[in-house]
């Protein structure tokens, strides 16, 4: 019976290693009641774009000509469009498209933005003199004038949102990225990787990234607030989704023509675009105050 004690030992001492790490990610979030507010207003959203078809009796399509600009009701809790859709259907869809094209469009951003960013802080001299160059020439223009300048001229759709989104924020992860490699960079552990002779992109993505991955994550966290309300903003000037598709901006868009009739039809997705933006940037902004905490 003691070999058999011993014997398992050596298996609870894994399942506590490998489960170490996650509750070492989890502590920052329960430290936090911001951060956990925040994680909230996010996770509603979440849940409801999840389960829209089963919460929503209606299609964020279908018409009801009895419902037009109809306020809340026992048919339409939140009211009904100018059309007669009914506007908590049409929230919880345009839940689904906003929280697909905003984390795919940072994370492409992010993709771009931490390979230049690692390149120009680890390599310097002329090289990082061409990356950060070009990368000032896109962030000198305003971001809304490069939204629309591609926009226009590719069209709008959901895949022309996320290049928009991409292109203009790809230059700011990857500054934010160069400032913390000039940094680590300088440390024992990289130098002792080149004397290995690692290979300098081994270096970069192995030895650097991950040692850098806390203000990344949180500067993600924030962005993906921004391209929520970038999204938004490109909807409300008609150069988001093409419609009849449930885009929460289009639907402001669209309802401020009967606002004085109809009010709800402007209001709730203003107050989603809002809540979620909120939440996102609570949770970033406790995630970050409990990061610095553990440091």
């Amino acid at each position: 019976m003691a070999i058999g004690k011993q014997a398992s030992a050596p298996g609870i001492a894994t399942r506590r290693s490998l489960g170490q790490p996650c509750r070492d990610a989890i502590a920052p979030i329960l430290a936090s009641k911001v951060a956990l507010v925040g994680l909230g207003l996010v996770s509603f959203w979440i849940l409801v774009a999840i389960f829209a078809p089963l919460i929503s009796p209606y299609g964020p399509l279908e018409q009801d000509p009895e419902a037009m600009n109809l306020g809340p009701s026992a048919e339409h809790p939140l009211g009904a469009d100018h059309l007669g859709r009914d506007l908590w259907a049409r929230l919880i869809y345009g839940a689904r498209t906003i929280l697909v094209l905003a984390p795919l469009s940072v994370l492409c951003a992010l993709a771009i933005g931490t390979t230049l960013g690692l390149i120009g802080g680890y390599f310097g001299g002329w090289i990082d003199e061409i990356v950060m160059r070009v990368l000032d020439a896109i962030m000198a223009f305003p971001v809304i004038l490069l939204y629309l300048i591609i926009i226009v001229a590719l069209g709008p759709s959901a895949i022309n949102v996320v290049i928009a989104i991409t292109i203009a924020g790809a230059p700011g992860i990857a500054r934010l990225v160069r400032s913390l490699t000039l940094d680590i960079r300088t440390r024992e552990y990289i130098a002792a990787a080149e004397l290995r002779g690692e290979n300098p992109f081994y270096i970069m993505f192995v030895e650097i990234l991950p040692n850098a991955r806390g203000p990344i994550i949180v500067d993600v966290m924030l962005r993906i607030g921004y391209a929520v309300f970038a999204i938004g903003t490109l909807g409300f000037l008609g150069l988001g989704l093409p419609p009849p598709a449930p885009d929460w901006g289009s639907m402001v868009a669209q309802g401020r023509i009967n606002i004085w009739i109809n009010p709800w039809a402007v209001l709730w997705p203003s107050l989603a675009i809002s809540s979620l933006v909120i939440g996102l940037n609570l949770f970033a902004d406790g995630l970050h105050e409990e990061t610095m905490r553990y440091q």
